[in-house]
């Protein structure tokens, strides 16, 4: 039995794991997935190609474990932008300036480079779970407000980011992209409202 480096056989299994994933996700950094292969993990973890196997089946597998080790970074950093806001509508401008900060940061690089793989429903699925967790903050500042369809509205403004992510990552000015994105989400919003 080959040696292992934790307490317990499932913790070094949960450790060679989340080596593999980590390794998968700093090729990924370089905005191709398709530089994620079952070899390049190995050889950055120091496993045998064929070890990749017992850990995860198939390469969309590896790629949708990427998706969810990143998924806490992306709604913890959102959640507590949030939570430090005191109005609703101060909480839409840290959804916004949250997830832009993160893009500056790089992290997006990632999701762009899952974006390109093909006939991976695993990866899709996880990348749509992920999109679900980051509007739930969201829709709750939005029924703060008394926004009658909070869930289309967040949609609707998760568009705004969008936009705003594409236009950093093509160069645009990342502060003035964000300041513009934040006061038309706020905008968008406040001018919406019933009463307001």
């Amino acid at each position: 039995m080959p040696r292992i480096s934790a307490a317990t056989v499932a913790e070094h299994h949960a450790q060679q794991r989340l080596a593999l994933v980590r390794a998968a996700r700093e090729l990924l950094e370089g905005g191709d997935a398709e530089a994620v292969t079952f070899t390049a993990v190995a050889r950055a973890t120091g496993l045998a190609r064929n070890s990749v196997y017992k850990y995860f089946p198939g390469r969309p597998e590896l790629l949708a474990a990427v998706v969810e080790d990143a998924m806490p970074l992306w709604t913890e950093a959102i959640r507590a932008g949030m939570s430090a806001a005191g109005t609703p509508e101060e909480k839409i401008a840290a959804y916004v300036s949250c997830q832009l900060e993160l893009v500056r940061g790089g992290e997006h690089r990632i999701a762009q480079a899952l974006a390109g793989v093909r006939d991976a429903a695993v990866v899709r699925e996880s990348a749509a779970r992920v999109h679900r967790e980051l509007l739930t903050p969201l829709t709750g500042a939005l029924s703060e407000l008394g926004e009658e369809d909070p869930r289309r509205t967040a949609q609707l403004l998760q568009g705004i980011v969008n936009a705003a992510t594409t236009a950093i990552e093509n160069g645009d000015d990342p502060r003035a992209m964000t300041d513009r994105a934040v006061r038309m989400a706020v905008t968008a919003i406040t001018g919406a409202m019933p009463g307001r």
